[in-house]
């Protein structure tokens, strides 16, 4: 995996900044090299100063940043950029404000020759604290975004109330809360709070399982973790758990059989693939010595052994799904049947 080019796709509604963060990328002096990919490279607003020069789509940013268009096909376009390796170290692809983030997530999992070259690092999605809550409630596309998120940076802190945040912020862990939030105002993150994330190994996102699952579960044992946000929101999640889109987290003490997890796995998502938009999971596979971790965009999954377990750590299993109307007893139970 080291070898491998992180990619990050860049997904958020009209208006709520990405545009913003992406002209910090490229003209930020952050020493590192990134090839962004965007949609119509007219359209989104780069700012022109910083392009040095141009061939065909891709173009030359001052500090040493290339950009390009997606105005062929993505894969083209990546391979194109890959004949150019140790000219960048990563890769951003930014999607329209419209735009259902999972076909560009999928296109890494798809060409024999990109998943070679590339790995999914995170989706990143810009949302406005401003007009989130209607746009959640008129657009399905502004929910997917949230949903889909590995990070999510909730820009416009400045024009709500912390009043209405902290509702905005119940609204979006109602949703996902295995994405990592950061509240800005003008994108004003810390681009490696967003960059290089390898979201794709969950522990972050794990460790921080937030307490209103727990709660749910009316196992109060768990309220000594040491977590960052303030318990008001507890009250206002309840509200939303009618939401239509929702995340199941399971959990094996001990190894999983990949004779059996694998087939499982699969089956779940060639059948019920269309409604889950994310699977993840850290699994501890019997007679395995390292961990093996996977992520998978609707049907598609890819996945691969990783660092080995430490002496000192339980070798647990976990997985997460998050998508619309999970059968959350039927997942539970073909999990558990996993069991070494």
């Amino acid at each position: 995996m080291a070898d491998k080019i992180p990619v990050t796709v860049l997904t958020g509604y009209l208006g709520a900044g990405k545009t913003t963060l992406l002209n910090r990328i490229l003209s930020e002096p952050h020493g590192k090299k990134y090839a962004v990919i965007v949609n119509e490279f007219g359209e989104i607003g780069i700012d022109n100063d910083l392009i040095v020069g141009a061939d065909e789509e891709i173009f030359e940013m001052n500090n040493g940043c290339i950009c390009c268009t997606v105005r062929g096909d993505l894969i083209r376009i990546i391979e194109g950029l890959m004949k150019r390796k140790g000219r960048f170290d990563a890769i951003i692809v930014e999607t329209t404000g419209l735009a259902d983030p999972a076909p560009v997530a999928q296109t890494f999992f798809v060409d024999q020759d990109v998943q070679e070259k590339a790995t999914l690092d995170a989706v990143v999605t810009v949302a406005d604290a401003k007009f989130l809550a209607t746009q959640l409630r008129d657009s399905p596309e502004a929910k997917n975004q949230i949903a889909f998120a590995d990070v999510i940076v909730l820009n416009k802190q400045d024009l709500v109330t912390p009043a209405e945040m902290r509702l905005i912020e119940a609204r979006i862990r109602a949703i996902n809360p295995y994405a990592k939030l950061h509240k800005t105002a003008r994108c004003d993150v810390a681009l490696d709070a967003v960059l290089g994330r390898n979201a794709f190994d969950l522990e972050r996102i794990l460790d921080l399982e937030p307490e209103f699952l727990e709660v749910d579960e009316h196992d109060h044992d768990h309220h000594h973790h040491d977590h960052d946000h303030d318990h008001d929101h507890h009250h206002g999640l309840k509200h939303y758990h009618d939401e239509d889109m929702q995340s199941l987290s399971l959990t094996i003490e001990g190894d999983v059989a990949p004779a059996k997890f694998m087939p499982w796995i699969n089956d779940v998502l060639q059948r019920d693939g269309a409604s889950i938009l994310r699977s993840k999971g850290i699994l501890s596979l019997r007679g395995e010595d390292r961990r093996y971790v996977f992520q998978g965009v609707h049907m598609m999954i890819e996945g691969d052994t990783q660092r080995a377990w430490r002496s000192d750590e339980k070798r647990i299993s976990r997985i997460v799904f998050i998508g619309k109307d999970l059968k959350k007893d039927e997942l539970q139970k073909g999990f558990m049947a996993c069991a070494a």
